[in-house]
């Protein structure tokens, strides 16, 4: 399986993480400042530019406040490759 940052699910992590960090009434620098990183980062992260690992996932939905497991299963409902 190839790897890449255009990926449906990739694309679908990303609205899933700009969605909750709206709906949570927080910034890109807000989300900065919670994680200890620059708004940039998180500028690149939702942008597409940069993968987000594991444990940054984690870090995002415990800062955001929302369930990972509810994101994981709306990824697992993504295609993992365009039709």
């Amino acid at each position: 399986m190839p790897k890449t940052l255009r990926s449906p699910r990739q694309q679908r992590l990303i609205e899933l993480l700009v969605a909750h960090r709206k709906n949570a009434g927080m910034s890109q620098a807000a989300l900065a400042t919670a994680l200890g990183r620059y708004q940039s980062v998180i500028a690149a992260m939702e942008s597409g530019s940069r993968r987000i690992d594991a444990i940054e996932l984690i870090d995002i939905a415990d800062a955001v406040g929302f369930d990972i497991h509810e994101l994981i299963d709306a990824l697992r409902a993504t295609p993992s490759a365009a039709p």
